[in-house]
């Protein structure tokens, strides 16, 4: 909806979230800049890491693959496939083994049927048509100052910050799974190293927070919007 950003309602409503999304990714950035920096002394790599680890957890099925640019690495649970990014796989960093580790953390939890994942991954193809469709429905809601039909809107596009919403507690969990494998194993040794990995893997977790306020506050907007209609209904 281009049109809105002619609206000052709506960069009141989004601009605290892009700046709050610029500062997040800043630091997030600086996190792996530097941990990326301080090689672990346990010496091996984050693919060397993820192997040990699938191997300690019983994850026989599940393949390790490459995957190209800085910080894209995941995990497909559909083809239970580890993805890593070049510096990740290949570096042997404070930085390099967290990433490793909180990925592992994501195929634990598909092993386990963890309920959380699957409740995100089953709100995905509604999230995907309710990103297009609540458009629509808003707009010519509005346009025909048709109330109900401008609700059915804001409520098929709050699958947006319902998914933001139940990402949150997958990635946590992620990543309280990769702080007690990296400790349980000896990969990670020392505070230092700990404070290292906390560092960068709480970094991550606050670009899901970002996520989750920018989704929301975007969704207000939208309530705004209709509220604002007040009883002009279609007759």
């Amino acid at each position: 909806m281009p049109f809105l950003f002619y609206d000052p309602r709506y960069l009141c409503f989004m601009a605290p979230a892009f700046i709050l999304m610029l500062v997040v990714q800043f630091y997030v950035r600086s996190a792996y800049s530097k941990w990326s920096q301080v090689p672990a002394r346990s010496r091996i790599s984050g693919l060397e890491a993820a192997q040990r680890l699938i191997q300690r957890s019983g994850l026989y099925d599940v393949r390790i693959e490459g995957t190209p640019g800085q910080l894209t690495d995941h995990y497909d649970p559909r083809g239970k496939v580890l993805r890593l990014s070049r510096e990740v796989a290949q570096g042997s960093s404070v930085a390099a083994l967290a990433i490793a580790a909180h990925e592992l953390g994501h195929a634990m939890q598909d092993k386990e049927d963890y309920f959380p994942l699957r409740f995100r991954a089953a709100l995905v193809p509604a999230v995907n048509i309710g990103s297009y469709l609540g458009w629509i429905l808003l707009i010519i809601g509005i346009l025909l100052r048709f109330t109900e039909l401008a609700w059915l809107g804001v409520i098929v596009f709050s699958g947006g910050a319902l998914f933001a919403l139940a990402t949150l507690p997958v990635e946590l969990n992620a990543s309280r799974r990769a702080r007690q494998l990296l400790t349980d194993t000896g990969i990670i040794v020392g505070e230092d190293e700990q404070r290292g990995v906390n560092h960068v893997l709480n970094a991550a977790a606050l670009t899901y927070v970002a996520a989750l306020i920018t989704a929301v506050l975007q969704l207000l907007y939208y309530v705004m919007l209709v509220l604002g209609m007040g009883g002009r209904s279609r007759d």
